[in-house]
């Protein structure tokens, strides 16, 4: 706990029901100034104040763009400005829409490159020199098992950005271990969430959960949360450039 008392740790898209939050909350509990960024500015607030009370000290919101360059870095600024660096980053913006390749509209494939691809590029982009300055860092990318699983579940534009997003993971780590910053990515499956519970019957969790998991159920955002909370930490420390799957087993061979 001591170790990370200090560490400022930006987590992207902090603000849904989701990974983001989870993460978020989970970080917190770890020790780390979390800064919360989210395109929703009310929930971003409302988020570092309810971290504000549980753990009896400030947290910084930050209402964020990912798609804006400029914006991203105006905001990994501000951040080492008021809190004096920044540690950790935690790329999970993400955006999708299934479309088939032969009806997908350019719309479609440019919105989903540039908030999973791009947004990812642009916060590792502003906040790597910050880390190179302090002399270490670590940073997780929030990818997805659509990477690497040929599914017209996900959509191709989807896949091919969080395809990139591992690549991208690997080839910065192989830049910066050098710095002492280590970068990894975290590839997941079906992770139950208020946004995809809108979406999907309770019977499609249920049948997925017995069909398809090995381990009998969907993935929950704090699994995610804890695998994250852990390539962050001190007992990661020889871990860099890799990608870890986290899918129930669904998708072993990743």
């Amino acid at each position: 706990m001591s170790m990370t008392r200090h560490a400022v740790a930006v987590v992207t898209a902090a603000a849904g029901a989701g990974i983001g939050s989870a993460v978020a909350r989970r970080l917190a509990s770890d020790g780390f100034d979390v800064v919360i960024t989210d395109a929703h500015e009310r929930r971003c607030r409302e988020l570092a104040d309810q971290l504000g009370t549980e753990h009896n000290r400030p947290f910084l919101s930050y209402p964020l763009d990912v798609t804006d360059s400029p914006a991203v870095e105006q905001a990994i600024r501000t951040v080492a400005d008021e809190r004096g660096g920044v540690d950790v980053l935690v790329n999970n913006a993400g955006w999708s829409k299934i479309e088939p390749v032969a009806e997908m509209s350019v719309d479609t494939w440019q919105r989903c490159l540039d908030v999973d691809l791009n947004g990812t590029f642009y916060a590792m982009r502003h906040a790597l020199p910050h880390m190179i300055e302090r002399g270490g860092g670590a940073i997780v990318n929030i990818s997805s098992i659509a990477a690497w699983e040929a599914s017209t579940e996900h959509g191709a534009a989807y896949a091919a950005a969080k395809a990139g997003v591992l690549a991208l993971t690997r080839v910065a780590a192989a830049e910066n271990g050098k710095h002492g910053i280590r970068i990894n990515a975290v590839a997941p499956g079906l992770i139950y969430n208020d946004f995809l519970r809108k979406i999907y019957p309770d019977d499609f969790f249920a049948g997925y959960a017995e069909q398809r998991s090995r381990v009998g159920r969907v993935g929950r955002p704090e699994d995610v949360a804890g695998l994250v909370s852990y390539l962050v930490g001190p007992d990661a420390g020889y871990i860099t450039g890799e990608v870890y799957g986290i899918s129930g087993g669904v998708f072993p061979h990743a």
